[in-house]
């Protein structure tokens, strides 16, 4: 199956060719790819940001910590980690004013990614059936952005998200992990653009980025409205106004992010990204299903998503919210009935 085309041969190992590789990967759906050397991360970076507490209650991330700086742990024999992204960036127009974050707002991106890798990986079969691989869309133990830094994508930036030339810091990442070499690697990430620029830290309503590329989970919007299960802090709900999941404000501020690239249509907004915060509110337990399902939104679980819009319309003090308020003061979610109070007491106040 081999040809000179993919491969070329050093002594008895196989190397691919990475131009053809990049290009399977463009036929696959991915707007970027690139290749770096399956070598351990230093560990100082990640155990310093679990040990400060700042992935909160996030315990899944340090629980895998050593696999996520050695991807030979996940593929044993592993050689070269292929770096992926896609551009998922969609005017506003096509969902005016939506309470979700832009990525949430289409098709579940796992999905959509998993489907391309998918394909990168037949490609890569039918040329090279001997190659092992381990796929990775961001609920493996991959360290997505250190790969896609190293693979020369582009770099990770002060607000921690990755930014690339082209798309700026509207790109989902995913991995693909090789036991087989190519015959070019990128020399490293892409030169750090941000400069002196300080937009999304002081744009930032809850003080979350807290360095350079370091994010404090227990004060970050996205992780309150999507991974915390419980009340979010008290100080942090005002901040919610307009939000019902994740948070794009160091995303909009970013200079990097003025000339974005509109993406496919694989990442079109569904129906879910159409309601306002008042409407995610008082949504029935049918409607959420029927609407958040097969989309990212369905990680924020039915109570969830419905405090997340409580805790909106308490922190905009939309006083027509009232009647819904009360309403919701008595459902037999507890979760759901606490920000409701509370935010009947912001409408008062």
């Amino acid at each position: 199956m081999e040809s000179a085309e993919t491969a070329i041969a050093e002594g008895s190992k196989l190397v691919l060719k990475a131009a053809r590789v990049r290009q399977w990967a463009k036929e696959a759906g991915f707007d970027l790819c690139g290749f770096a050397r399956a070598e351990p991360i230093p560990p100082e970076s990640l155990l310093d940001w679990l040990s400060a507490g700042m992935a909160a209650d996030m315990g899944w991330i340090g629980a895998r910590a050593a696999q996520r700086l050695d991807v030979r742990l996940l593929l044993p024999g592993a050689q070269t980690v292929v770096a992926l992204a896609c551009n998922y960036y969609l005017p506003d127009e096509s969902a005016p004013d939506s309470p979700i974050a832009r990525y949430a707002r289409g098709r579940d991106y796992h999905a959509t990614l998993k489907d391309r890798l998918r394909k990168l990986r037949r490609l890569l079969g039918q040329h090279h059936p001997q190659v092992r691989t381990y796929g990775s869309v961001d609920t493996a133990a991959v360290m997505e952005k250190v790969w896609a830094a190293r693979a020369g994508l582009g770099y990770v930036g002060r607000n921690g998200c990755f930014i690339t030339e082209e798309f700026g810091s509207y790109v989902l990442l995913a991995t693909l992990i090789l036991d087989a070499d190519v015959d070019a690697w990128a020399g490293g990430a892409a030169i750090d653009r941000c400069g002196t620029c300080n937009l999304c830290v002081s744009s930032c309503p809850t003080s979350a980025i807290v360095a350079d590329g370091a994010i404090d989970a227990r004060r970050c919007l996205s992780y309150q409205t999507i991974e915390n299960r419980g009340e979010a802090p008290e100080d942090l709900r005002s901040a919610t106004a307009g939000m019902a999941f994740g948070c794009d404000i160091c995303q909009d501020v970013c200079p990097l992010n003025l000339a974005p690239i509109p993406a496919d249509r694989g990442f079109e907004p569904r129906p879910i990204a159409q309601l306002s915060v008042r409407e995610l509110a008082g949504l029935s337990l049918d409607r959420y299903r029927q609407l958040t399902s097969g989309t990212a939104v369905a990680r924020a679980k039915y109570d969830g998503l419905r405090r997340n819009a409580i805790y909106a319309l308490g922190a905009a003090r939309d006083e027509s919210a009232m009647p819904l308020l009360k309403e919701l003061c008595s459902d037999p979610s507890e979760l759901v009935g606490s920000a409701a109070q509370w935010a009947i007491r912001q409408l008062k106040a």
